[in-house]
């Protein structure tokens, strides 16, 4: 019994574990709060380990994380606009997972005082853009833009059909590029001139790496 215990617990940490950055990094866009991501996603997790015989080997463990993930955040923190916290669940079950990990600390940003501004302004501006549009286009985009994971796996965790996936991303992009073109063009990435409702639209992800062209 202690045997396939184990054996359930060190599968779980080899392959769930380091998805906690990519999870806590949708769970705050979700909840838009440090302290609620955190619980959110420590809350997932525990619920990940307890129903880890349910997950099929082979198949995306990222896609199957955010689901549950979603799913909490639908049950729980989205209805109700309350924290909980998991953390002496979690504390019984996973002690090797550590605070550090659960919070998915950014690096510091490098290069100079304008450099580092100017990617601060930048990462102020995704973040603003993407809380002002429909919760389902904003999910849309994060798990396919930040995440990148394919339209199927978007639609498992969004339970909608993949022609749906499609539908959300792209009105999610055009009105991301909406919000963010007048700064796209404050930075000299794109020109004014050709920034118009007949310009391509360019994807979320293109746009957030041009700062660090």
């Amino acid at each position: 019994m202690s045997t396939a215990r184990d054996t359930t617990r060190a599968e779980f940490e080899q392959l769930a574990l380091p998805q906690l950055d990519a999870m806590y990094g949708v769970a705050l866009r979700l909840t838009r709060n440090p302290a609620e991501a955190e619980d959110l996603v420590q809350d997932a997790m525990v619920r990940a380990y307890r129903f880890w015989n349910t997950f099929k080997q082979g198949t995306s463990v990222k896609a199957w994380l955010f689901t549950i993930l979603r799913n909490t955040f639908i049950n729980g923190y989205h209805q109700s606009n309350r924290r909980r916290s998991a953390r002496a669940d979690l504390a019984s079950q996973l002690p090797s997972l550590g605070s550090q990990a659960a919070l998915g600390q950014a690096s510091a940003p490098t290069g100079g005082p304008d450099a580092m501004m100017s990617e601060r302004v930048t990462r102020e501006r995704i973040v603003t853009a993407l809380e002002a549009i429909p919760e389902d286009y904003r999910m849309a985009v994060i798990l396919a833009d930040l995440e990148g994971l394919a339209y199927k796996e978007i639609a498992e965790i969004m339970d909608c059909p993949i022609g749906t996936v499609m539908s959300r991303l792209h009105r999610g992009r055009r009105l991301l590029y909406k919000l963010l073109l007048d700064h796209a063009v404050e930075l000299g990435w794109i020109e004014r001139e050709t920034s118009n409702e007949n310009a391509k639209t360019i994807d979320f992800a293109t746009y957030r790496n041009r700062g660090s062209a």
